[in-house]
């Protein structure tokens, strides 16, 4: 892997390396301005000028499309990135930094009463990476206005409500961000698998799943919905680190090794899954995840103009300053 990620964009490096000297440029030129506005003017142009390290942009090379097939997709590619690792961490540093940026300004916002927010659906086989997606791109998120929620097999109360409860119990407020490991895709896929519910139970929630979306939607919830495609081999690979490494041993559950047994099941169970709720509103996107850099990389650049095309500007001071400094002033 190593020698492959030496080789891999070795023509290219200095081009990425490039336009990343030229993005900090513009970056530091927004620190710099001499109004807010137009500060917040080089921190899109920047955004604009990351994005083109990409050769077609993640969101249009990823997106789900009724012809693709989940058990089809590489693993081990890179669509889109013609650098290497070391590019992609550079690239997810200076992207985190925007998302922070812009994180800060949609919670602003929500703290005024603007009702944007977004919500992000990460998916994927176990081993595929969520939990490092959630450390290495929002390692420079405010926690003020984050919140992260794992679902696992439902539980205790949530038992007693529909299989929605919990979910609406999660999601995001006015300006915060919302970033679930596992979902409601999971009250699809699992009563499919393991036969815990009717298929007439199961296969309703397709439509009231997409009505709940559209709904958040309309309500000014962006949602962001990633499944990590890992291989079976890249996945062999990281359970057999977890039983070499002490450090790694609290990860491993047997009935991890269960749903691989299944592998075939759960992939026509997601594709079933991608057909029926990969929809205009909230699209899916099919994210290679053997090398963790790049699924962290792509989801830092959906996630990163998903915020930036809110097109939000600073709330506006609604009190008089001068009028305020006197009372300070006097105090």
């Amino acid at each position: 892997m190593a020698d492959k990620d030496a080789k891999k964009g070795e023509a290219t490096t200095s081009a990425i390396a490039k336009t990343l000297n030229k993005v900090e440029e513009r970056l530091d030129l927004g620190e710099r301005s001499d109004s807010v506005a137009e500060g917040l003017a080089n921190v899109a142009k920047a955004s604009e000028l990351l994005s083109s390290v990409w050769t077609l942009p993640p969101g249009q090379l990823l997106r789900f499309h009724h012809d693709t097939e989940v058990a089809d997709l590489d693993g081990d590619s890179t669509p889109g990135f013609d650098g290497n690792k070391e590019d992609a961490e550079r690239f997810i540093d200076i992207s985190s930094s925007e998302i922070a940026r812009y994180q800060r300004l949609m919670y602003a916002n929500g703290v005024k009463g603007s009702r944007r927010r977004l919500l992000i659906v990460l998916q994927g086989m176990d081993a595929s990476g969520k939990g490092g997606i959630v450390r290495h791109v929002f390692s420079q998120g405010d926690p003020m206005g984050m919140h992260y929620h794992g679902f696992g097999a439902p539980k205790g109360e949530e038992l007693d409500h529909d299989y929605l409860w919990r979910v609406k119990r999660e999601l995001p407020k006015n300006g915060w961000v919302s970033i679930f490991d596992r979902s409601q895709y999971e009250d699809i896929v699992m009563p499919r698998i393991y036969r815990t519910y009717p298929e007439e139970v199961w296969r309703a929630r397709y439509d009231e799943i997409n009505r709940f979306e559209s709904q958040l939607v309309a309500d000014g919830c962006a949602i962001i919905k990633i499944f990590l495609v890992v291989s079976k081999e890249e996945q062999k690979r990281h359970f057999l680190s977890r039983l070499d490494d002490p450090t790694k041993y609290w990860k491993f559950d047997p009935s991890d090794l269960e749903a691989r047994e299944r592998w075939d099941d759960y992939m026509e169970a997601w594709q079933e899954v991608f057909v029926k709720t990969s929809t205009e509103q909230a699209p899916w996107y099919l994210v290679p995840a053997d090398n963790r850099w790049y699924s962290r990389a792509v989801v830092s650049e959906l996630l990163r103009n998903t915020l930036k095309n809110m097109n939000m500007i600073w709330p506006p001071l609604e009190v008089d300053a001068d009028a305020m400094r006197r009372r300070l002033n006097d105090m």
